[in-house]
């Protein structure tokens, strides 16, 4: 399986500004994953362990079987399963076309944040605008 590369990586909110050395170690520890068109990678309410950033293909986001939105090459999802082994999935996600993604699990992640303090300061800061942004969903229901 091959790593992710550190070209996808660098423009994750999650990973910005790292250094290429950085990027590069967290590189080696996503794994490829693929997903046939109209598999479910993801379900709502489901748990998951994994983080997954999507190089190729498209897939679509629905909550509460409400189509939301749609992912493609560079978008990524999962990154709450990184730091809660309880998280459940927010939403579902379903390939539309076939999906080339790499996935990394919370066992893997634990140990890049406990010894680099950039980037679980960058895993704050993305939490923090997911939640604003989830707030503001709810307020305009």
């Amino acid at each position: 399986m091959a790593d992710a590369p550190t070209e996808l990586l660098e423009h994750i909110p999650l990973f910005e500004g790292l250094p290429h050395r950085e990027l590069e170690r967290i590189a080696r520890s996503f794994k490829e994953r693929r997903f046939r068109a109209g598999h479910t990678v993801a379900v709502e309410g489901a748990g998951g362990i994994g983080f997954f950033v999507i190089s190729e293909g498209t897939a679509s986001v629905d909550v509460h079987g409400e189509e939301r939105g749609k992912l493609g090459p560079g978008d990524y999802f999962g990154e709450m399963a990184l730091i809660d082994d309880q998280a459940r999935r927010t939403a579902t996600i379903t390939a539309d076309s076939d999906l080339t993604c790499y996935g990394l699990t919370s066992w893997e992640f634990r140990p890049l944040v406990e010894t680099n303090a950039q980037i679980a300061w960058k895993l704050l800061q993305v939490m923090a605008k997911r939640l604003r942004e989830s707030e503001q969903q709810q307020i305009s229901i």
